[in-house]
């Protein structure tokens, strides 16, 4: 396993994401102390996010729903809002 600084990894990312994807694995060192272990992913569930438990049931068109009226206008919102800086 080859032994990287957070600073190369950062600067070369592109690079190390590439030997990654082919295979290989880096120690990530942090001021010379190991933080984290950079390795390709090997029979994990890949799909991100929260499983979807139930599809949506509708679509909701927010075009319908009514619009809300502030009663001033956004000018004089504006305004009072700079106001109290």
């Amino acid at each position: 396993m080859k032994s990287i600084s957070q600073r190369e990894l950062r600067n070369d990312n592109a690079e190390v994401i590439r030997s990654v994807e082919q295979g290989e694995s880096f120690l990530v060192t942090k001021s010379g102390k190991p933080v984290a272990v950079l390795r390709p992913v090997e029979g994990a569930d890949l799909t991100p996010g929260l499983p979807i438990s139930q599809p949506a049931s509708r679509r909701v068109d927010y075009q319908d729903w009514p619009r809300v009226e502030l009663g001033i206008d956004s000018a004089e919102l504006l305004d009072d809002l700079r106001d109290e800086r």
